[in-house]
């Protein structure tokens, strides 16, 4: 066995090749073994580290925001207009397009949670929560400069990620007659007509 971890792959790589098998095959072509065949690693060994595939599955989405956080810090750190940051935090929030593979893996994580622990839940909404701040601080700042009208910034927040959520999980699963243009479209609409100071 000590051989066996000295020769396994680090976990971010794990992690990677488990992201890149959703985009390529679809969540339901990732199973232990095939990522362990993946990665030159057993189910077995892979268990011994992620000891289940929700927790695998969960690491993966912490890895895959991760890098999203990352980007999202970029973006809201620039200089501009907040509603220019406002539009580049929604484009990054909503998929890519059907099957898009970060939408992919948050929707089983969600659908999987309904039997987490508390630990589970507990990751859950802080990832949930890093996005929300984000929106919190930029309406804020939205609003002391004069761009956007007065609201409590926190429920605005909540309520436009509700709206976000709502409509990015149409266009991750493909539903018809809802895709990605259309939704931001539908998003620059509300924010016009109930967020912005002139409208």
């Amino acid at each position: 066995m000590a051989g066996a971890r000295r020769n396994a792959p680090p976990r971010e790589d794990v992690l990677a090749a488990a992201m890149e098998m959703i985009a390529e095959r679809g969540l339901e072509k990732l199973t232990m073994a095939a990522l362990g065949r993946e990665v030159g690693m057993s189910s077995g060994h892979l268990l011994y580290y992620f000891h289940s595939k929700d927790e695998l599955l969960l690491q993966t989405l912490e890895w895959s925001e991760g890098r999203l956080g990352a980007e999202r810090g970029r973006l809201l750190g620039r200089t501009g207009t907040a509603r220019e940051r406002l539009d580049a935090y929604v484009d990054l929030y909503v998929p890519d397009g059907h099957r898009d593979p970060h939408w992919t893996l948050w929707l089983e994580v969600w659908n999987r949670s309904q039997n987490a622990d508390a630990d589970a839940r507990d990751r859950q909404a802080a990832i949930e929560g890093a996005w929300h701040r984000d929106l919190v601080a930029l309406i804020a700042e939205g609003m002391s400069r004069g761009e956007f009208r007065r609201v409590d910034p926190d429920r605005f927040a909540a309520r436009l990620r509700a709206l976000l959520d709502g409509l990015s999980i149409h266009v991750a699963i493909g539903l018809r007659g809802t895709d990605r243009p259309q939704v931001l479209g539908h998003v620059r609409e509300f924010l016009d007509e109930t967020l912005l100071a002139d409208a």
